[in-house]
């Protein structure tokens, strides 16, 4: 008698960005093709979230969660984010899996580079998320992060004002390392 087949259950991963000039929900949508196409044939699903649009409650709803960032000004949060924090702050986050991304300029503000990905990443903490994704500082010039912890960056850093050039390869990188992280597909 042949054993029983095991059913992995499917893995919803939700992606929640803000953006207002929209180079973040650009890359959200990239992000999100990526993951199908690693994805492809497991049975996962990738959504996108605007969080102008959603409540952030619905990520209760989701196994896996990836944050999408930008930084404003001198190291401020994206207006999107910025009315939704309270609501973030009552959540519970207990057993999911979350990483983050975020966008910044780093020869415009280079003391504050891309330090809203520390805000929503110490949430996502205080929410009891487990995090995952960190990334390295190679490639990067700036003089200082709040996104940094460890000698790495709490998630992926873009900078579509300098390096629009290497959001593609970064982006494709990444995108293994979290499916690899989240467990969905082994090295």
């Amino acid at each position: 008698m042949a054993a029983p087949t095991q059913i992995k259950p499917v893995t919803r991963i939700g992606i929640f960005y803000g953006s207002t000039d929209g180079n973040t929900a650009a890359v959200a949508a990239r992000l999100q093709q990526m993951l199908h196409a690693l994805l492809s044939g497991r049975g996962h699903t990738v959504e996108l979230l605007d969080v102008a649009e959603y409540y952030l409650e619905e990520m209760l709803d989701f196994d896996c969660l990836i944050l999408g960032v930008p930084t404003w000004n001198r190291g401020q949060l994206q207006a999107d984010w910025e009315g939704v924090m309270e609501e973030f702050a009552a959540l519970h986050l207990s057993g999911k899996r979350a990483a983050v991304f975020g966008l910044g300029d780093q020869f415009g503000y280079p003391d504050t580079f891309v330090d809203a990905l520390f805000f929503v990443a110490d949430q996502l903490r205080r929410c009891s998320a487990q995090l995952a994704g960190m990334w390295p500082l190679t490639g990067y010039e700036f003089r200082a992060s709040w996104a940094v912890e460890d000698g790495q960056f709490l998630g992926l850093v873009l900078d579509e004002h300098n390096q629009p050039d290497q959001t593609e390869a970064r982006l494709a990188a990444w995108s293994r390392q979290i499916v690899q992280e989240f467990g969905l597909i082994t090295p």
